[in-house]
């Protein structure tokens, strides 16, 4: 049996194990990948989310830096590389997890990485294991399943700066109001307030003939931007992701942190003012 029919066997058994575990109803939000012989146990997509909720354990992104930067769960922390690791093998580094938890070993902790086939998540387990660790736990259907179930992703400072430079199919959405876009916005941007969901469908300002493509909402602050990015994806879009702050710290993140010349030509590239018509 090949990978790709054993990963749907497996998770064809464990949906039908919870079907008939009593006053417990299956659904694609309850499960797990449900793999046999790890070494620790996994949370369900409605687990990760009371996590995230309730702050009972700490959530760590266990993909590089950057990964994590373009697109991240909110809420979940990243850390550097084991030193001498390479890309294909390649592992968190266990030391900054005991600084970050201050030494306490027994820290809840979850982590995730890119899906049922990604191994960092279950390598970093394994050796936090081996550290100490003792109440470690993995979400190994990763990213692309709580994308898939509509979950929103965070861009980064330096994630947005690295797809504004490489990525010409992104798409930039303004959920502030129209007032605010029309005195000026990142170019090409296209304005889609919170209440305009539904109708940016129907008049070309989302891309109904590619639900994949990587949409980024930015707003007057976090809490804006995030409400706006929900709404998208709870329309079917699977690749949303919100940054964390105002357009003016997008501005100077595309720009880079220590660079006057690229803030000048960037800044004037991505920002154009939207006149009245």
């Amino acid at each position: 049996m090949n990978g790709k029919f054993r990963l749907l066997a497996l998770s064809a058994l464990t949906s039908l194990a919870l079907a008939q575990t009593p006053g417990l109803v299956a659904t694609v939000f309850t499960t797990t990948l449900g793999e046999a012989n790890v070494k620790t146990p996994e949370v369900s997509t409605q687990e990760l989310r009371r996590i995230l909720a309730d702050g009972s354990a700490l959530v760590l992104d266990a993909r590089p830096h950057l990964e994590w930067a373009i697109s991240h769960i909110p809420g979940a922390l990243n850390v550097a590389r084991k030193p001498g690791v390479s890309d294909s093998q390649y592992v968190s580094d266990v030391r900054e997890i005991e600084r970050l938890v201050a030494g306490d070993r027994s820290r809840a902790l979850v982590l995730y990485c890119n899906g049922p086939l990604c191994g960092k998540s279950k390598r970093l387990s394994e050796e936090l294991l081996t550290a100490g660790f003792t109440n470690v736990r993995r979400y190994q259907l990763g990213a692309p399943i709580w994308r898939a179930l509509g979950g929103v992703m965070v861009t980064e400072a330096d994630g947005a700066r690295y797809i504004a430079g490489g990525d010409r199919t992104a798409w930039w959405v303004d959920g502030r109001s129209e007032e605010d876009f029309r005195a000026g916005s990142l170019n090409g941007a296209h304005d889609i307030p919170l209440a305009d969901v539904a109708k940016a469908k129907d008049d070309g300002r989302l891309p109904m003939e590619d639900h994949n493509t990587r949409l980024i909402v930015f707003g007057k602050d976090a809490q804006q931007a995030r409400a706006v990015a929900e709404e998208i994806a709870r329309n079917a879009f699977h690749n949303v992701s919100f940054f964390p702050g105002s357009l003016n710290d997008l501005r100077t993140a595309m720009a880079g942190p220590s660079d006057p010349v690229s803030l000048r030509s960037l800044a004037a590239s991505h920002w154009t003012p939207h006149p009245e018509p």
